[in-house]
């Protein structure tokens, strides 16, 4: 994809991380520059009216009540940026950034914001010119939109604050602006309203979560699976019969996965040798089940985000009938509701990662695995500490697992009485991607090494092929004690990239 044409409908989520991630161009079409001068030509004849309109010749919020004089209108728009640009905090990342301003540009060319062309082409020419706005961490309270970073947004698009130039260096707005041949652009009537006023951040990082969790749930089937194998479990539990009589497509979807990764072992199907066991334990019997619930859940947020990409979020809006009303489209509940339920899901994946890695290091437990998978136990701690790490690392997913949603505070002199806190649930969701990627690679660390430790068993030939791809990627295998966090870090970039994926499927076929 080179270019990602913006019209009045028709974002997707592939769009969305084309233009965050990949820095992909963007452009206007024809059907959204008419669009945006024909809602344009209400906006300025309603401005022209004496009676007061909301968002057109009004204060806002709380200040809604004073009418404003016309001269005194792109003041109130320059005010409202440089006022509600207020944000804290450490800086947020160029992709979410990105990824803020284009699902902006999508709500502006949807024609019901009343914003003219020249503005939102500004928009797009800031994008395709590299120039990232400096955002802030804290400041969004997820209703009447992600205020606070579209604020520093816009300000960049006046000439004003600062903002990442495409070689990451920190400038003032203006000068960047000036660098790339961009004119900053002077507000009117309505502008500075309708380019706050959208739950454009929390999507964004909805939007690229998604695409991560779909990586990781897979990458979570395939490190299950090896764990299967090195704890000699049953892969009969995988069996496709036995998931159909209880229809949840993620659990049916991971199980096969988990039986696609098995095919051919020699390891699996010896839990009734030297020390016979009924069943294997939870975490390996029902690896299905749980990561099941999380896909599942995943698709529940998709369609909320393609409902959310389909739509326009402002206040006031432009209807087609010359209406400009005022609604409450712009509440983060739908989004910041999904944010938390991912990060839920998110939370129980690595808790069950986790457990299937410490029965990977306990010999009471392993079916004949040296004691924490060490070389020579006693004089090496093996994995010990590796554990630790993973464990502490699924209490901080437990934490984050805490809705944001289900909080709420009052703002703007009670006005603004009841919000969403949809951008503080992307925020945590953000780390607990990142959380779970880490444990996940330290499951497929363990794991690898212990099917290694199987000597005299075959491997299935999806795993043979995850560990050369892993030991080729600077993951180690089996061996006395070296510095471990190195090794960890590789197992986290082979896992983050996708590339262990990309290493099984040509074995499998594509993976659900």
């Amino acid at each position: 994809m080179h270019t990602v044409v913006v019209g009045t409908t028709g974002v997707t989520a592939s769009d969305v991380l084309a233009v965050a991630r990949g820095g992909v161009r963007v452009e206007l079409s024809d059907e959204a520059v008419s669009a945006l001068a024909a809602a344009r030509e209400i906006v300025e004849a309603l401005a022209a009216k004496p009676e007061p309109v909301y968002g057109v010749s009004t204060g806002f919020g709380a200040l809604a009540t004073r009418h404003i004089s016309p001269e005194l209108r792109a003041q109130l728009q320059r005010n409202i940026v440089r006022s509600h640009a207020a944000g804290m905090g450490p800086h947020v990342e160029r992709e979410v950034v990105r990824a803020l301003m284009f699902l902006r540009l999508k709500t502006v060319c949807s024609g019901h914001t009343g914003v003219r062309p020249s503005v939102a082409q500004t928009m797009a020419d800031i994008l395709n010119a590299g120039i990232t706005p400096v955002v802030h961490e804290f400041g969004s309270l997820g209703c009447s939109g992600d205020l606070a970073p579209l604020s520093h947004c816009a300000l960049t698009l006046m000439g004003e604050g600062d903002a990442e130039g495409p070689d990451g260096t920190i400038r003032p707005a203006g000068e960047l602006l000036a660098a790339h041949g961009i004119e900053p652009v002077e507000l009117r009537e309505k502008e500075g309203l309708a380019l706050l006023n959208g739950t454009d951040g929390m999507l964004g990082m909805l939007v690229m979560a998604l695409a991560d969790l779909d990586t990781l749930y897979k990458s979570a089937d395939i490190t299950a699976a090896l764990s299967l194998e090195a704890l000699l479990g049953t892969d009969r539990v995988l069996a496709p019969e036995l998931h159909a009589i209880r229809p949840h497509p993620g659990q049916g979807a991971s199980a096969a996965n988990m039986l696609a990764v098995l095919k051919g072992s020699e390891l699996t199907g010896h839990h009734q040798d030297d020390a016979p066991r009924v069943q294997d334990a939870y975490s390996v019997r029902c690896a299905p089940q749980v990561a099941g619930a999380g896909r599942d859940t995943m698709t529940h947020a998709r369609l909320v985000a393609d409902r959310e990409l389909a739509s326009a979020v402002d206040n006031p809006v432009v209807l087609p009938d010359g209406r400009v009303e005022s609604n409450g489209n712009f509440h983060g509940a739908p989004v910041a509701y999904v944010l938390d339920f991912l990060a839920i899901a998110a939370a129980d994946l690595g808790s069950i990662t986790e457990r299937r890695t410490d029965r990977l290091l306990d010999k009471n437990r392993s079916h004949g695995l040296p004691p924490f998978l060490a070389d020579d136990a006693g004089v090496d701690s093996g994995l010990m500490i590796a554990q630790y790490t993973q464990a502490a690392l699924v209490s901080e997913m437990k934490r984050l697992a805490v809705p944001a949603s289900a909080d709420s505070i009052p703002s703007s002199a009670m006005q603004e009485d009841h919000v969403s806190m949809g951008w503080s649930a992307a925020r945590k969701l953000r780390t607990a991607v990142d959380n779970l990627t880490r444990i996940v690679a330290i499951e497929l660390y363990a794991a690898t090494r212990a099917v290694e430790l199987r000597t005299g068993l075959t491997p299935a030939p999806a795993s043979q092929a995850a560990i050369a791809a892993a030991r080729a990627a600077g993951v180690a295998g089996p061996g006395p004690d070296r510095f471990l966090s190195p090794d960890l870090a590789a197992a986290d970039a082979f896992v983050r990239g996708g590339h262990l994926v990309e290493a099984v499927e040509p074995v499998t076929g594509p993976l659900a």
